[in-house]
């Protein structure tokens, strides 16, 4: 009793050039999503942003304060 070797058929997915809509309910109303996602998660954005902003705004200042320097 040999083995009998099984043909296997293979699955193919792809996307078909005239129907590419699969992804178009990411994009609809985004900034309607970003804005509830904000106001759910304000203290973690506060958190996350204002160490950030912060950052940004003291390496700005620096910058230009290292820039006028030479003046003094």
């Amino acid at each position: 009793m040999g083995k009998h070797p099984a043909k296997m058929r293979a699955v193919i997915y792809t996307l078909s050039p005239f129907q590419q809509n699969i992804m178009s309910g990411l994009w609809k109303d985004l900034p309607s999503k970003i804005t509830h996602k904000v106001t759910e998660n304000w203290i973690s954005a506060t958190l996350l942003l204002g160490p950030l902003v912060g950052t940004y705004t003291y390496v700005q200042n620096y910058q230009e304060k290292e820039k006028l320097a030479h003046r003094y």
